[in-house]
């Protein structure tokens, strides 16, 4: 039986708070940030990298919860779907792109002539034959 079906649908009581100290960890490094932002002896490169440290420490803490592992097994498994992919060569991207600028331009002039025809119609033909 596949495991993956038979997990639990709740957080358990220690995921939330794992997440909740997430949350406050990140809340604290934003505000640091903005505390610290009026004091002239705190440099501004120890600001960005408090707010650093405490994504960095958010995110590691919340790694570690049921929503967290998750994440890094989807992560996981898109990287190896990734490795399967075959990426165009250089030349087959440009002639793509050039096929849709082509069609992009046919298409606008298309729409503008559609546009003027129905504007020639209607305002010029139909509205004169009510004078």
């Amino acid at each position: 039986m596949n495991t993956k079906a038979q997990e639990a649908k709740g957080m358990s009581p220690a995921d939330l708070g794992k997440l909740a100290l997430a949350l406050v960890v990140l809340v604290a490094g934003i505000v640091g940030f903005y505390y610290f932002g009026d004091n002239p002896s705190v440099p501004s490169f120890a600001r960005v990298a408090g707010v650093i440290v405490a994504v960095a420490a958010a995110m590691a803490i919340a790694a570690f919860t049921a929503p967290g592992r998750k994440l890094r097994g989807f992560v996981a498994e898109s990287q190896f779907e990734m490795r399967k992919v075959v990426w165009p060569t250089r030349d087959e991207t440009l002639k793509t792109t050039g096929v849709i600028l082509v069609v992009v331009v046919i298409l606008s002039l298309l729409m503008g002539l559609i546009d003027w025809l129905l504007k020639s119609i209607v305002l010029d033909w139909l509205l004169k034959l009510g004078h």
